[in-house]
């Protein structure tokens, strides 16, 4: 009890140093004057969260993740969320490295890739060491294809995996023979002709500008993250085009087209490497207090913040609410996960979900929420963004920039617009909805930057 009541007050210390200009040195033991602390930090995040607003993220190539991807290693894994190891995977994260280890080769059967994984053959590793994100399991080996996006503004390259659609898929844990003969297709034949159609993009321009094409959506009801229909088709519009010129043969043609125009995630992906690209640009700036990374892995849920470089803050992984899928209940579901929460690190997903009132037919919940959501949102933020706006909102812009301080002393924390897997390896989603962000992560991170700059 004691123990609890001193780290709550040694907060409340921290909170009110950074927080008041005129505050006492005296009451405090540190070595920096408040005012100049605070004036620091108010540069830092104005930087940050400018950085994360001005950033051009732009899809400039697709290829296999072991060529691309910096530091993939044959028998590497990465996966979603903070560091974990085999013995304390979710169940869908076991069921994705299954599911990997077949497809790659490695291991012939379930039983030859769980033996394997538990030997330590495989090292796993967070696609966030990597620039990389993934949804769900968020699985990425050195065979799989990969978007490749370039920040045109502050040079960074990101890069995320190919949307396989929902339901029974690797991301969700599921590994049968129909989810591997899916995954080899879009190695196979999707991936090549995206390569093609991004070729002939980029005989007239760079790429395919990805921040313009999110911004348009939000006006059609996307929160780009539990919704992207108009991301997925305004994405379609701008590359049909393209690759009608290629010279593909009409068959490959119309199954890709089908394949992506079907899948209203297919943009998801390509969606959360842009918002990679645009919280990067954020990451590492002395003195911010701004969050640049939130991801979960179905145990842990893990944050990094601006000023704090890539410590890991972690809590265990939240509950979602939502809607089941037929036949599914919460008793079937696993803790949340995913890199996808990168979405509203950068002002997106939840954030952003008054723009998208048709999402609660898929997650749950009322109109009234999405709106109360993005209000609250803005209570624990820096800034609204320039160029993200809400058309119901009178046109004011997302929420942007989680600040550690804001979280804390408000008690609110982030909430997340998320996919549910079911607990059990192999089995795959099971509904949609929302999670909610633990304050310990917040907490442990406004004191470790206490401890770091001398506060």
């Amino acid at each position: 009890m004691l123990s609890n009541i001193t780290r709550k007050l040694s907060l409340v210390k921290i909170l009110l140093y950074l927080s008041h200009r005129s505050t006492s040195r005296r009451n405090f033991v540190t070595s920096r004057n408040p005012g100049e602390i605070k004036d620091e930090i108010e540069k830092a995040n104005q930087q940050a969260v400018e950085r994360m607003m001005e950033s051009d993220p732009v899809w400039v190539d697709i290829g296999l993740a072991g060529k691309v991807i910096p530091g993939l290693k044959e028998n590497m894994m990465l996966h979603a969320g903070p560091p974990i190891e085999w013995d304390r995977m979710s169940g869908p994260v076991k069921g994705a490295v299954i599911g990997a280890a077949i497809y790659e080769g490695w291991a012939g059967d379930e039983s030859e890739a769980e033996r394997l994984a538990k030997s330590g053959e495989f090292t796993f590793d967070p696609n966030h060491h990597h620039d990389s994100v993934g949804p769900m399991a968020g699985i990425i080996t050195a065979n799989m294809p990969v978007y490749v996006v370039h920040d045109s503004k502050y040079g960074n390259k990101t890069y995320s995996n190919l949307n396989e659609g929902i339901g029974k898929v690797l991301r969700y844990g599921a590994y049968d023979s129909e989810v591997l003969a899916r995954l080899k297709w879009m190695r196979d034949t999707l991936a090549p002709a995206l390569d093609a159609t991004l070729k002939e993009i980029k005989k007239e321009k760079d790429g395919i500008p990805i921040k313009p094409i999110m911004a348009q959506a939000l006006g059609m009801g996307d929160e780009c993250h539990n919704r992207y229909i108009a991301t997925t088709a305004l994405f379609l519009k701008e590359i049909t085009p393209y690759m009608m010129r290629t010279g593909l043969d009409k068959q490959t043609m119309t199954e890709c087209f089908k394949f992506l125009a079907q899948n209203n995630f297919s943009l998801l992906n390509l969606g959360m490497a842009s918002a990679k690209a645009m919280t990067l640009a954020a990451h590492k700036i002395k003195y911010s207090t701004i969050v640049t990374v939130l991801t979960r892995n179905g145990t842990d849920m893990g944050a990094w913040v601006s000023g704090l470089d890539d410590t890991w803050f972690t809590a265990p992984a939240p509950n979602v609410k939502g809607l089941w899928f037929p036949g599914f209940t919460d008793q079937d579901a696993s803790p949340d996960l995913g890199d996808s929460a990168i979405m509203e690190t950068a002002g997106l997903g939840s954030f952003a979900v008054a723009a998208a009132p048709a999402v609660v037919s898929w997650m749950g919940g009322s109109v009234d929420d999405t709106v109360q959501n993005t209000e609250r949102m803005a209570q624990i933020t820096y800034a609204r963004h320039k160029y993200f706006t809400i058309p119901f909102l009178e046109g004011q812009g997302t929420p942007v920039g989680i600040d550690i301080r804001k979280v804390v002393r408000t008690g609110i924390t982030p909430t997340i617009n998320t996919g549910v897997a079911h607990k059990k390896p192999g089995i795959g989603q099971v509904g949609a909805g929302r999670a909610v962000t633990p304050i310990e992560i917040f907490k442990e991170a406004l004191k470790s930057y206490a401890q770091k700059y001398g506060l």
